[in-house]
């Protein structure tokens, strides 16, 4: 039997039980059931989570019950694991990654270009509202908390003009029509990891490792570790405004990164590309050259 560590939100479990039907299909004879875990995240979805929390707010309870022998397997948005795991923690796979992008939904069909000045527009992630507000200044951006479809119920009753989510998890929850524009890294580079499942066990756990890199996605898996290298070289904790996109393919990968003020006045964005097995040393020069054009002031302001 394997467990897998989920949390209890829809999108969640959509997750956990694609893992457990990749897996009942690969492993016929195999039971897999899952355990719903509250996370702190969870507890902090209607309000601001104080000051100074640790990382890991929708992951640290799962991984600590997989320590715990708890469950044997954890399944993760990938964007949400911090960089700096447990040693006694293994990322046995990520998988094949989904539409990485975000997605605009606005109550009148508008994109970004033509929603009138002043729009009201929800999102916590500082690294969209910095990426936005570096393309119209006049947008009035403001915290949105909730799971999906609290989100949703809120714009409908006119709290918001437009919302951005991720279109992944909107894809994943069926719900890809209220999509009124995909936005592009031309316009919001996305999340490190954003499209991809993160899929823990025990680092000394070989027999769930033999079942668990069967969900392995190999571009992705490199593509996303690049993106994580470059996030965890650059030293920057959640709520700084960084992203980084990287896409393999051929043998080769292209890779984009940036790091920004949440008032949107400075973006320094870069990219690089080359060889898919030179991916961690790409990765690492990528962070060098945006430090070096004045990220390293952004991020230690935030640092403080």
């Amino acid at each position: 039997m394997i467990k897998i560590g989920s949390r209890g939100s829809k999108l969640a479990l959509w997750q956990a039980n694609w893992v457990k039907s990749e897996l009942e299909k690969a492993f016929p004879a195999l039971e897999v059931v899952i355990e719903i875990i509250k996370t702190t995240g969870d507890r902090y979805q209607e309000v601001t989570p104080p000051e100074n929390m640790p990382k890991g707010l929708f992951t640290k309870e799962i991984q600590d019950a997989l320590i715990r022998n708890e469950v044997d397997v954890a399944v993760h948005s990938l964007k949400d694991l911090a960089t700096d795991t447990n040693p006694d923690l293994l990322l046995a796979a990520i998988s094949e990654r989904a539409n990485p992008y975000d997605a605009l939904i606005s109550r009148k069909g508008n994109s970004w270009r033509d929603l009138p000045e002043g729009a009201h527009v929800g999102t916590t992630s500082t690294r969209r509202k910095s990426q936005l507000l570096s393309l119209r200044p006049d947008l009035k951006i403001s915290d949105l908390r909730g799971n999906v479809d609290t989100r949703l119920r809120k714009l409908d009753e006119g709290q918001y003009d437009a919302i951005i989510l991720a279109t992944a998890g909107l894809t994943r929850l069926g719900l890809k029509d209220r999509i009124s524009e995909e936005l592009t890294s031309e316009v919001i580079l996305p999340a490190v990891g954003q499209g991809a499942l993160g899929i823990e066990i025990r680092a000394n756990d070989e027999e769930t490792r033999k079942h668990i890199e069967i969900l392995d996605h190999k571009e992705t898996h490199i593509a996303c570790m690049a993106e994580r290298i470059f996030l965890a070289a650059l030293g920057g904790g959640c709520q700084v405004p960084i992203a980084g996109f990287a896409e393999v393919a051929n043998g080769q990968i292209k890779m984009q990164g940036c790091v920004a003020s949440v008032d949107g006045k400075s973006v320094i964005k870069r990219e690089t590309s080359g060889a898919s097995s030179e991916y961690k040393e790409l990765a690492e020069g990528l962070a060098k050259e945006i430090l070096a054009a004045g990220a390293d002031k952004l991020i230690q302001h935030f640092n403080k």
